[in-house]
């Protein structure tokens, strides 16, 4: 549809949804379209789009597949026209690629809110993600929720915003020029969308069920008004709200 729409969301997978967005822009009654970047001959101009924002998914930045090189193309473009973009975990891994930087395993892979030390995942912000607009009213550190295999390695023209602790996966809140954001986290999942990942997921399945949905509901409350709070902060900055 595009002209009309002012924010488009893009899909990788099935399972990967906008969850929390998707509930946010609809009690704003804000317009979006959806595209399944899997299912997609021709991807949609982000020039017929005020914003963008790409969701997480199983494949990678790295594949030789034409919906990458299509992604990686269209990635180009809101880069060269300075489209405000949201890449959240696959979507930030895309993003560094097409700016130049590396997309590299992450060993071991980070996965839940805990590592296998029982250390929380969180997310601490530099002097320019304590200063960005995106990270206005969240105090650092927060914790964050990991699904994700691969990192990724900066060069000059990524700015990072927040950073893990783990040497593993150190980069985990990037900006590309002043307005193409990337968050390796996932910030976005609803309680069903949850228990959908844990069905599907071979990661998450492969660990204690019911040890995750306890800890998905300590975390809740914090866990959603982070996520509500990063799309508010992208929709200002983007002039959208």
């Amino acid at each position: 549809m595009g002209k009309g729409k002012s924010l488009l969301i893009q899909q990788h997978i099935d399972h990967e949804g906008p969850g929390l967005l998707e509930e946010f822009l609809q009690q704003k009654w804000f317009g979006y379209d959806i595209v399944h970047l899997d299912r997609s001959a021709n991807l949609p101009d982000p020039e017929d789009y005020d914003a963008v924002i790409t969701l997480g998914g199983p494949q990678s930045a790295n594949d030789s597949s034409d919906m990458m090189r299509k992604e990686l193309i269209q990635l180009g473009t809101v880069l060269e026209h300075g489209i405000p973009y949201l890449g959240i975990c696959l979507g930030m891994q895309t993003l560094a690629k097409a700016a130049g930087g590396t997309v590299r395993p992450c060993t071991p892979k980070e996965t839940g809110f805990y590592d296998s030390t029982s250390a929380r995942y969180e997310i601490q912000l530099t002097q320019d993600g304590a200063n960005d607009p995106l990270f206005q009213g969240l105090a650092a550190p927060f914790g964050v929720f990991q699904l994700h295999g691969e990192t990724v390695d900066l060069n000059d023209r990524i700015t990072l915003l927040g950073f893990a602790i783990s040497p593993q996966c150190h980069n985990q809140v990037i900006r590309v020029g002043t307005s193409a954001y990337g968050i390796q986290c996932h910030f976005e999942l609803t309680p069903e969308m949850f228990g959908q990942w844990l069905d599907t997921d071979p990661d998450l399945k492969a660990m204690d069920r019911k040890e995750l949905e306890k800890q998905f509901g300590q975390q809740w409350e914090a866990y959603a008004c982070t996520g509500r709070t990063l799309l508010a902060n992208f929709l200002h900055l983007a002039g959208l709200l």
